[in-house]
């Protein structure tokens, strides 16, 4: 995907967000993340979105984590989220995807960014989705690079000294267009590869269906389970953020 296709994701599900969101109400209980109403939820995307925007706006070079406190009036929690997407596209768009910065894994640039960003608000828009009652679903192309992008980044940044195992094996097989991934469980983390593999599990179904159940967002009843289910669960129990 290129910076292009970022962007409209990121205005598309921000904006869908905010919809479901209203939808939903603003005190409803987001069944996703059990925590929280739908309105921690739309301050949870406005301060993400409002901290990336101040990072790459001032091309930060150093971990800083800032986060501005959402309106406590319900009335101008909408607006709030919205105009902060619309600061945010402002900034990605003024920054070149090369432009050098930091990024939770070391040194990066401003297209680590724009696609973590991509990835975060149309998660978070299945969440308010759910609050609505409206089945989850995302883009193929987009859940394919978000497979990617959890296995390669998130992953290994946030939960790889927690997902260790055997030599277990999982293989993951996008139904719907090419993709598919094998995840080892080593006792030093997880190795990934792009490949067709037997593995001790497959899970086989839509790439938007393996996401989300990756994510915990769907039931893993929502694939299609070839193998030793409880390698599965635990991989996808050690997933969970």
């Amino acid at each position: 995907m290129d910076s292009q296709q970022y962007f409209d994701a990121i205005r598309a599900d921000s904006a869908r967000l905010v919809a479901s969101s209203v939808a939903a109400g603003l005190d409803t209980m987001v069944p996703s993340c059990p925590e929280w109403t739908v309105a921690d939820l739309l301050g949870h995307v406005g301060r993400v979105q409002r901290w990336q925007a101040d990072i790459v706006a001032r091309r930060v070079q150093e971990a800083e984590f800032s986060f501005a406190e959402p309106p406590t009036d319900p009335a101008v929690l909408v607006s709030w989220v919205q105009d902060a997407t619309a600061l945010l596209l402002e900034v990605f768009a003024a920054a070149p995807a090369d432009t050098p910065l930091w990024t939770f894994v070391g040194p990066g640039v401003a297209g680590f960014w724009v696609r973590r960003q991509a990835h975060e608000v149309s998660l978070h828009r299945v969440d308010a989705d759910l609050a609505a009652g409206i089945a989850p679903a995302l883009d193929g192309e987009l859940a394919t690079d978000a497979i990617d992008e959890f296995l390669d980044v998130v992953v290994q940044f946030r939960v790889r000294d927690r997902m260790t195992g055997t030599g277990e094996t999982v293989h993951l097989h996008r139904a719907d267009g090419d993709g598919e991934w094998l995840v080892r469980l080593t006792a030093e983390g997880p190795e990934v590869e792009r490949t067709h593999a037997k593995g001790d599990v497959a899970a086989r179904g839509s790439a938007s269906d393996l996401l989300l159940a990756l994510r915990g967002r769907v039931e893993p009843s929502a694939l299609e389970v070839f193998g030793d289910e409880a390698v599965l669960l635990r991989f996808i129990d050690l997933s969970r953020l």
